[in-house]
């Protein structure tokens, strides 16, 4: 079994486990029987990361994390951003890997879902897309802030959803974080738009 399958046939089991009424109607109507594309792996400086993701990784995360990290760098990664959008601090500490989807390693062009991570002590600035989203952070700490609210530190395991053309942001402090995200809705490889919706 490849390295792509074992990590989407765990991400499932997790978002069955863990993901609850929210998730499983955001999923409504999705085939996990996707074909496998052979994807080029890909890596990004942010992937020094892992190893402690695993570490900070609570059940029911705890396998899929580790499963990703052992994999990591069969997978391949992904920046939305260049340097002249948030800066090279910015690039080291950010990737994405998208499991299914319409670039991912497993076709879907009506939903994409992979995970994202960032490096301690580094902003995701404010950010909008017509996508609908929803993400589930696999290690805690991490804040959180939506529309004109404040960031607030959210727990591994919280649904965190954001509605279509709604800003969000993420900051982490002195560890880093990895989520797992969902997009439905719109263009699934739409760039997001920097700055606050309005």
């Amino acid at each position: 079994m490849s390295t792509a399958k074992a990590l989407l046939h765990e991400m499932r089991r997790f978002v069955d486990l863990a993901g609850g009424a929210p998730v499983a109607a955001f999923l409504d109507g999705m085939d996990w029987a996707m074909d496998e594309r052979g994807l080029e792996p890909a890596s990004l400086p942010c992937l020094a990361q892992l190893p402690r993701t695993t570490e900070l990784a609570e059940r029911p995360a705890g396998a899929l994390v580790r499963l990703l990290a052992d994999g990591a760098t069969r997978l391949r990664w992904g920046q939305t951003y260049t340097v002249a959008d948030f800066g090279r601090d910015f690039l080291d500490g950010y990737g994405w890997t998208e499991m299914f989807g319409t670039r991912g390693h497993f076709a879907n062009d009506r939903i994409a879902g992979g995970f994202l991570l960032l490096a301690p002590n580094l902003v995701y600035p404010d950010h909008h897309h017509t996508a609908e989203e929803i993400y589930i952070p696999l290690t805690g700490g991490a804040q959180w802030r939506m529309g004109e609210g404040g960031f607030a530190v959210r727990p591994a395991g919280a649904i965190i959803h954001h509605p279509s053309g709604v800003s969000h942001a993420m900051r982490t402090d002195d560890e880093p974080l990895l989520a797992l995200y969902l997009w439905r809705g719109g263009a699934l490889d739409q760039r997001s738009v920097i700055g606050r919706s309005n």
